[in-house]
């Protein structure tokens, strides 16, 4: 019964890799499902050949307390993400930050547009909040993110006076350090606009780099990859904070 449950779930996460891999994203993150996969097939495997009994006692206890500590992380950082998953921010700031994701010739991506939607939406409703938007150029985007965001908001009628382009970023981290470089003040009052998922490590990485007076605005996200979204942010939230940025 087991084999059987875990060629269903590595069948599940081929077909889904698959569904992430025709997005087009533009990141290779989509592999990871097939190897989430090849995981379970090999277990699988173990089983019915009986491998697994061969496997000394204490390998099959340093896999299990290894396989408990990766729950334990993605529970907690599931606790983190969920809690800022609905942030809706403060009225009346003196800025939102818009973070960058991918553009196409056609304008920006699906995620990207949630975002910039979001932000559109607080900016009609706070007129005099300034809005920057933030995103370097990738080796797969015809121009820079800032540039789309700035003309798919321009074209949904936003004030292109209001719109503050930061075209050098290429991560998170980035997209908040250099946006700061184009405040007034370093104690203007901040929003950080972007989808559900990604609301804390962006608001994290903000007050850690010094803005205090920093709250998220969540867009949407499309529910269909929103397990793939958060698996990626997982990774993340990790990486930054390993590296002393969370």
């Amino acid at each position: 019964m087991a084999e059987l449950i875990l060629t269903i779930l590595g069948i599940a996460c081929v077909v889904y890799g698959f569904c992430i891999l025709a997005v087009g994203s533009g990141t290779m993150f989509f592999a990871v499902w097939f190897g989430i996969a090849a995981l379970f097939f090999a277990v699988a495997a173990g089983i019915h050949f009986e491998w697994i009994e061969r496997v000394p006692a204490a390998a099959k206890w340093a896999g299990a307390v290894a396989l408990a500590a990766v729950v334990a992380v993605c529970a907690v950082e599931t606790a983190f993400i969920a809690g800022s998953f609905n942030a809706v921010g403060k009225p009346g700031l003196d800025y939102i930050i818009v973070l960058g994701a991918q553009v196409k010739e056609e304008g920006p991506s699906i995620v990207l547009r949630y975002r910039l939607d979001a932000a559109a939406d607080y900016l009609r409703e706070n007129p005099e909040t300034q809005c920057i938007v933030t995103g370097g150029q990738g080796a797969n985007e015809p121009f820079t993110e800032a540039e789309g965001m700035r003309d798919y908001l321009v074209n949904i009628g936003i004030d292109e006076s209001r719109i503050i382009l930061e075209p050098r970023a290429l991560n998170t981290q980035q997209n908040i350090a250099y946006s700061m470089t184009l405040m007034d003040s370093p104690d203007a009052s901040v929003g950080v606009v972007t989808n559900n998922f990604h609301v804390f490590r962006g608001v994290s990485l903000a007050k850690k780099q010094g803005l205090t007076d920093t709250c998220g605005i969540a867009a949407p996200s499309n529910p269909l990859y929103l397990p793939n979204n958060i698996l990626r942010e997982y990774f993340g939230i990790t990486k930054d904070f390993l590296a002393g940025n969370l």
